[in-house]
């Protein structure tokens, strides 16, 4: 079905690394435990899963931090392991506690029965895409995204969050084998998970892959970066709408392996606060093949004042430096995010004072 045209398109001309009049600003999990009214819908909804699989609180809690905040574009609300709850593995969530799977998959048999999962399993999600693009009505841009097959993986293994990713990694030293074969099939499950939201309308897709930088150097490579590009090279490269869809990648604690990534067949990477922008800007950003990038701001400076919150911002603007300004060309550009997701306790009018100072500087220093 036809969706309205778009009328703020900063967020996706700085994917392809256009001119923009302002630097762009969206926030990992910007739909989020932050905000009194999403509370108030979680409640209505009963649990997590509730508010994530019915399409009217999804796309409600999606567009609440639009309400608020100026922000640039939209991400879907759901979770980075809808793929295995999909693949069987029961996923719950219990209140103060992260996401839990009722089945692990840790010997050869648990990895034999594993395989890409009907997608009408996440119906739901394909739904709210679609909800959440009408409703949004041209205002911004929508995102879609998974965990990458490496974070996944960490999930599918541990059964659970973990501190040290122990049981997966003892599976991926002690049966690499069964770990290629997980992480083939997370990889072809998550591709197809996210051509069916683009072809929901979602209008970018980002890859998040959590816990990549917990991997050692070489083993970064193998078992998650290789993985990653393997989800990249089936996405589709047009939406519903006929319009090109940028992909990003966004690996936390990925600093290290920036030029390797520089190389995957994506539009964006994705910094976590560990990250220099000016130096990510000259290791990756300039040049005709170099990549958009986004990010990064400590997600704890939220806490401090707003006038502290906005130096901040301003400080990492000047950091990255004046983005690419010729509309005939392309260049070095930078999308405004968190180094990784808001916290729940962030004071909502903090938020405000972030956008503001971004619209606000990153213009002036278009005119300078």
């Amino acid at each position: 079905m036809p969706f309205a045209p778009l009328q703020n398109d900063s967020f996706l001309r700085a994917c392809w690394r256009q001119a923009t009049d302002h630097t762009p600003i969206w926030l990992m999990r910007q739909a989020g435990r932050y905000l009194p009214e999403y509370v108030a819908t979680r409640a209505r909804a009963g649990s997590f899963m509730g508010l994530a699989t019915n399409v009217d609180y999804a796309t409600e809690v999606t567009l609440q931090p639009l309400d608020r905040f100026p922000l640039d574009a939209a991400i879907l609300f759901s979770d980075i392991l809808t793929v295995p709850d999909a693949m069987g593995l029961g996923l719950s969530f219990e209140a103060g506690e992260g996401p839990r799977f009722a089945r692990t998959v840790r010997d050869e048999a648990a990895v034999d029965a594993l395989q890409v999962p009907d997608l009408e399993r996440l119906r739901y999600v394909f739904d709210a895409v679609a909800s959440i693009r009408r409703a949004l009505a041209g205002r911004v841009p929508l995102i879609g995204f998974s965990g990458s097959p490496w974070t996944l993986a960490c999930y599918m293994v541990e059964g659970s969050g973990s501190s040290d990713w122990r049981h997966a990694k003892a599976l991926m030293y002690g049966r690499p084998d069964l770990m290629h074969r997980m992480l083939a099939i997370n990889a072809d499950a998550v591709a197809a998970y996210l051509n069916a939201q683009i072809d929901a309308g979602a209008q970018a897709v980002m890859v998040f892959d959590s816990w990549g930088g917990a991997l050692a150097d070489g083993a970064f490579h193998e078992f998650s970066m290789a993985y990653t590009a393997r989800v990249l090279s089936q996405l589709k490269r047009e939406g519903a709408d006929g319009q090109r869809v940028p992909r990003i990648v966004f690996t936390k604690g990925g600093g290290l392996w920036l030029e390797a990534m520089a190389t995957l067949d994506c539009e964006v990477l994705g910094l976590d606060w560990t990250v220099d922008l000016a130096v990510a800007r000259a290791r990756v950003g300039e040049g005709p093949k170099g990549k958009a990038l986004q990010g990064n701001l400590d997600p704890n400076v939220l806490f401090a004042p707003p006038g502290r919150v906005a130096a901040e911002a301003v400080r990492l603007l000047d950091r990255f430096g004046v983005p690419h300004r010729d509309p005939a060309t392309t260049g070095p550009t930078h999308i405004f995010n968190l180094g990784h997701g808001i916290s729940q306790f962030t004071p909502p009018e903090h938020v405000a004072a972030l956008v503001e100072a971004v619209h606000r500087h990153s213009r002036a220093q278009r005119t300078a």
